[in-house]
């Protein structure tokens, strides 16, 4: 994706956000209400830190299919020993360096063992799962201390601390994929590997790097809905999967890797958020949440990919 057409995409999508909103602003005059808002956001914070972290697999023309439940067993792990007595900061260290580690091993074994992302990570995914439900019986951990739940139901003043961590972690992973080495090795390796390989970028600690970092926030994410639920769950982040790829791609992240911009995927988060709140205040049936929801983004994608063959064809021309 060359930056005009990458800037085009990104017209798009907020066009896309700027008509949904009006549309429901009509349906629903209180849609556009500041409070209602915030509450998008802030309810979209949680996907959206999974989807920054599954941009950079992408980007490397990966997937990652453990992070609903690599959320859910750090999550645990963390709710645990903050119940036995463990300081609140080192128990968010632990969550993290639980996620981390899960994906490490995801990393570890695509990028030595080259066994396709996919198989790998729906094998995480299942472990990851089974060990959840077997680290506390299927049971969930609740209430937890105040400090604890900071990340999921604080507030610094007139914002929600999910809304900032989401700022913070998407000005960091700006800063890594734009402004680092790092960045660019990931977009190459995306592109090319063995062009990479040759031009001497370390390919495999690239792979295992930006399965790391989607493990890593994963965790974090969970932190921040079991503060603001008061409870951990072996079941939480079930389906998260789809939600964050489906972000991803629909803010225009090309699964074959090396093109995507970390700000289309926060548009495709706050597209995927708004339906799902225009679903919750216009009172429709939440089981054809994911009718409509699919409905949008196949069409949102469709578009999109029209969009990129008119430019395509206009270059040739």
């Amino acid at each position: 994706m060359t930056r005009k057409s990458g800037i085009g995409n990104i017209w798009f999508l907020t066009l896309t956000i700027m008509v949904l909103g009006g549309v429901l602003t009509y349906l629903e005059p209180r849609f556009l209400t500041l409070s209602n808002i915030i509450n998008i956001i802030r309810q979209s914070s949680i996907i959206g830190i999974v989807s920054l972290g599954m941009t950079c697999v992408i980007l490397t023309s990966g997937i990652d299919l453990s992070v609903g439940s690599l959320l859910a067993i750090s999550t645990l792990i963390s709710a645990s020993l903050v119940k036995d007595g463990m300081p609140f900061f080192l128990a968010w260290l632990v969550a993290l360096a639980v996620g981390g580690l899960g994906g490490l091993i995801n990393g570890l074994i695509i990028a030595f063992l080259d066994i396709p992302p996919f198989i790998v990570t729906l094998g995480m995914m299942g472990i990851a799962r089974g060990l959840s439900l077997l680290y506390t019986n299927g049971a969930p951990i609740t209430g937890f201390p105040d400090p604890f739940r900071f990340l999921g139901a604080g507030w610094v003043g007139s914002i929600p601390t999910p809304v900032l961590i989401f700022l913070l972690v998407f000005f960091i992973f700006y800063m890594l994929l734009d402004r680092t080495v790092w960045g660019q090795q990931v977009r190459c390796v995306g592109s090319n590997p063995t062009a990479a390989f040759l031009s001497g970028v370390n390919v495999r600690a690239i792979i295992a790097s930006v399965y790391v970092l989607s493990g890593i926030s994963s965790a974090l994410a969970g932190l921040i809905l079991i503060g603001r639920l008061d409870s951990a769950q072996p079941t939480a982040g079930l389906g998260y999967e789809f939600g964050a790829i489906a972000a991803v791609v629909l803010g225009g992240t090309q699964f074959t890797g090396g093109k995507g911009k970390l700000l289309g995927t926060v548009l495709g988060v706050l597209i995927i958020g708004m339906i799902e709140n225009g679903i919750n205040i216009l009172d429709i049936n939440p089981f054809y949440e994911q009718i409509v929801k699919g409905g949008v983004i196949a069409a949102a994608l469709i578009a999109y990919g029209r969009l990129a063959g008119a430019r395509e064809n206009e270059v040739k021309t």
